[in-house]
């Protein structure tokens, strides 16, 4: 698996060509929630602004290697401030269903029990650090985690980020346009010219709107910025693994057939599972060798291997870091496909 990176992403960032990716789909260790068992693992620093400081030097790097109309797309759960301790780093060892569990103690400015608004720190500080903070969207969880709080609602829902480092980036919006309930329900839809609530015609460019709503003559209308997706388990990956809806909305809106997507918090490796599915490239990096084994584990069985997605334009990656090995990088070019 030559595009696959292991090590601390912010060593292995600076592996990748300057502007050679096209979009990143990520989601980093949440703070103050689960001990990996890495000694250089984000997520368990003292304080949120520790670990926002952190995060912020990650995607430094990450926006170095990406294209100038590229995009991010930042998947970040929130915690709330407790009394609770971690285990160390190393304590115990870390599998799939081997994690410490947990919450950081309470850092100053917090009281116990407050939600500490880690996604909303973490966006603004990208913004002040030349991001363009271009969207929040809602990742509603239809069988979310149950929670025995009696004092607020269950949480069911996580945030993702679009971001981008130029004010003008590739976005394909048709690629993920979703059907019109209007175009299915309302006759007036299959008439040439609809009226618009306001007494107007709202034909224009075979674009329509009934009851204000727009959709295109195909009945599709511009993707809404909250997404039902339900959590699926996986029976190799680790608890956090994505929905593969999600990196496939984000990886058909952000790139081309042919393009590189990039995940820097690569885990059981979904992101590029997708990308590879949808005839992208990928590139991974991941701290954990044991979620590496997982990755490899889970492309085996998925039996695909297609040519497609081998390499990575004029660019090699090898899997381990062993940054001296010129030769390996120059001739390993095989990597295993993903479905």
């Amino acid at each position: 698996m030559d595009n696959l990176l292991q090590g601390n992403v912010l060593d292995r960032i600076k592996d990748i060509p300057s502007k050679s990716i096209q979009t990143v789909v990520t989601s980093p260790p949440y703070w103050g929630l689960r001990n990996y068992g890495e000694d250089e693992q984000l997520g368990l620093e003292e304080t949120p602004e520790e670990y926002v400081h952190h995060m912020v030097q990650v995607f430094r790097g990450v926006r170095d290697a990406l294209k100038d109309d590229g995009t991010l797309w930042l998947n970040i759960g929130d915690s709330y401030a407790s009394s609770g301790q971690f285990g160390k780093p190393g304590e115990q060892s870390i599998g799939p269903k081997e994690l410490s569990y947990g919450r950081a103690p309470t850092p100053p400015g917090l009281k116990v029990k407050d939600l500490v608004g880690i996604p909303w720190r973490l966006a603004f500080a990208l913004q002040r650090d030349d991001w363009f903070l271009r969207q929040d969207i809602i990742w509603a969880k239809g069988n979310p985690m149950p929670e025995s709080v009696k004092d607020r609602c269950t949480k069911s829902h996580e945030y993702i980020f679009l971001l981008t480092k130029s004010s003008k980036y590739y976005y394909d919006y048709k690629a993920i346009a979703e059907k019109s309930i209007h175009f299915e329900t309302d006759k007036r839809a299959k008439l040439g010219r609809v009226p618009h609530k306001s007494g107007k015609s709202a034909s224009k460019d075979n674009q329509y709107a009934i009851d204000g709503v727009g959709f295109s003559e195909d009945g599709l209308k511009n993707k809404r910025s909250v997404w039902n997706i339900n959590t699926k388990p996986s029976s190799v990956a680790h608890f956090a693994v994505f929905p593969e809806k999600i990196p496939e909305l984000c990886i058909k809106a952000g790139s081309r057939v042919g393009d590189t997507v990039l995940d820097p918090f690569f885990g059981s490796g979904t992101t590029g599972f997708v990308a590879q599915r949808l005839d992208r490239k990928w590139v991974g990096i991941e701290l954990n060798p044991e979620y590496i084994k997982i990755a490899e584990q889970r492309f085996r069985q998925q039996e695909l291997f297609a040519p497609h997605g081998s390499e990575m334009e004029e660019h090699d990656y090898i899997t381990h870091h062993d940054p001296g090995d010129e030769n390996d990088k120059r001739n390993n070019k095989r990597s295993y496909p993903m479905g």
